[in-house]
């Protein structure tokens, strides 16, 4: 469930000048329901709080893949949960588990391939990493009421200290930070809606802008520098 109901938006003004305090932003409760994130729209900022599932590995990735084409169980149970594209540099505990030294996002972009397959066959509500995702992942979660979390690239000591306890890791063959980890987190954040279940893109909203931008740029380039040739 949400934690807390959708506030206002904050003015524009407000937060191109960062003045948002964490105790502003609403908390998700993780995992969430295809409604819930339903409700989230592309540029909230929020915290993230419950449990998360994560992997920065592509042979992982692979594993989940395979385990829904052959109808096999999956190496960890996913359904209708999370799945980040976050990385860990981590060491083996003694009872087995992992101690996660820090934490940080990778890029999603990566796994383009193979997340529209992952987000319909697990109904996954939140996905979420750095980069943002290619458009069949999109129309993936519009379909499945999914969101793509995005995270601070480099901001490991503040994605480190939301951890509350490692619950569950799966594919210990493979190195710590491609592992499949389940993870209690508080307060993990503040995250941005990239991708909202709606088909809403931050990442692509950027692109657009930037392309609608770049002619005018070259121009004054290109003035420049007949300028400084005469």
């Amino acid at each position: 469930m949400l934690d807390q109901p959708p506030h206002a938006r904050a003015p524009a003004r407000r937060r191109q000048r960062g003045a948002l305090r964490m105790s502003e932003l609403r908390r998700i409760r993780m995992p969430m329901t295809p409604d819930e994130a339903r409700t989230l729209r592309a540029g909230d900022v929020v915290l993230l709080d419950g449990e998360i599932v994560i992997s920065a590995g592509l042979p992982t990735h692979q594993r989940l893949l395979a385990a829904a084409e052959n109808g096999t169980p999956p190496p960890m149970a996913v359904a209708g949960g999370s799945l980040l594209h976050l990385g860990s540099y981590s060491q083996d505990a003694g009872d087995g588990g992992l101690e996660i030294l820090y934490m940080n996002p990778t890029t999603s972009t990566r796994f383009n391939a193979l997340m529209p397959r992952l987000i319909r066959h697990y109904g996954l509500t939140a996905v979420g990493g750095k980069g943002g995702l290619d458009a069949g992942c999109v129309e993936a979660m519009r379909e499945v009421g999914c969101v793509y979390f995005s995270f601070l690239g480099g901001g490991a000591p503040l994605h480190t200290t939301a951890i509350r306890a490692v619950k569950e890791v799966a594919c210990p063959d493979l190195p710590a930070h491609y592992r499949l980890v389940r993870l209690t987190v508080e307060g993990l954040g503040p995250v941005t809606v990239g991708i909202d279940a709606h088909g809403n893109s931050v990442f692509a909203e950027l692109k657009k802008q930037a392309e609608e931008r770049m002619p005018a740029i070259l121009a004054v380039l290109d003035a420049e520098r007949a300028r400084g040739l005469s």
